[in-house]
């Protein structure tokens, strides 16, 4: 039998049937090693990977633009992780997040970390010194002009890491190749929830977004003039990343995230 006919058919059930179980099959769902951490919806857990977000990957979500909910899709994870005592690492956001709306949703903001680097070279160096020190719960990173190869070199990077590794990426980049294990295209959806698509996973085609209903802070709600002057104090570390700084700032924001 030529190659080409042999490849044109598929496997005999019985041969399937044979291979050991530590063999992952294309229409089952992907394992990882480590212990997956819940989403805080049951009905996005059903579809990730051991029931849950994998680490030592990158995660990555693909948004028309920033600021949709994205926060408050992770805040189930993220409060689980700082209650913990685990640092959340958020780097190079587009916008400061309102430190009292995460406090609301439950993140402990004494393990929470924000790290602000302006020039695109210096983020990608800074996410990947992040990811290679391997003292985070989670990182979340912003990379709107990432490039296959820099998204190549921080998986690897993440590979040696035990955290959640979240890339929040713009929607465009749905058509271009990604080395993240796990895709997702997140958009709003009616009622303050948001539809969840998954484009990418090691496991069957995902059939259909799935919505998720997301918890909306009630300091939000208020009017701005209304909110306590305790609202507006709450905050979390800041510090400013660049590549080019002394190497004492840099054993700085490194014990930072050791913290």
């Amino acid at each position: 039998m030529s190659l080409a006919s042999f490849s044109s058919h598929s496997p005999h059930p019985s041969l399937l049937n044979t291979l050991p179980e530590h063999v992952w099959r294309g229409d089952q769902m992907g394992s990882h090693a480590a212990r997956p951490v819940t989403s805080g919806h049951r009905a996005l857990d059903r579809e990730l990977p051991n029931g849950g977000w994998p680490s030592s990957v990158l995660i990555e979500l693909l948004m028309r633009h920033p600021g949709i909910g994205e926060l408050r899709l992770l805040a189930p994870t993220l409060s689980q992780l700082t209650k913990a005592g685990k640092t959340v690492v958020l780097m190079a956001p587009p916008h400061i997040p309102f430190a009292a709306a995460l406090a609301e949703l439950g993140l402990d903001l004494q393990h929470v970390l924000l790290i602000e680097a302006d020039k695109p070279a210096d983020r990608m160096w800074a996410v990947e010194q992040a990811l290679k020190s391997d003292c985070f719960g989670a990182l979340l990173c912003w990379l709107p002009q990432a490039r296959a190869d820099q998204l190549r070199r921080l998986q690897l990077a993440a590979a040696g890491s035990e955290g959640l590794a979240f890339v929040f990426r713009p929607l465009i980049a749905r058509e271009q190749s990604s080395p993240a294990p796990l895709r997702m295209v997140c958009q709003p959806a009616p009622a303050g929830s948001m539809s969840v698509e998954i484009i990418k996973r090691r496991g069957p085609v995902h059939a259909a977004p799935i919505i998720l209903p997301l918890t909306v802070p009630e300091i939000l709600i208020k009017p701005f003039n209304s909110r306590t002057m305790v609202d507006s104090t709450l905050s979390f570390p800041r510090h400013a990343m660049d590549r080019f700084t002394s190497a004492a700032a840099t054993a700085r924001s490194h014990s930072a995230l050791a913290a």
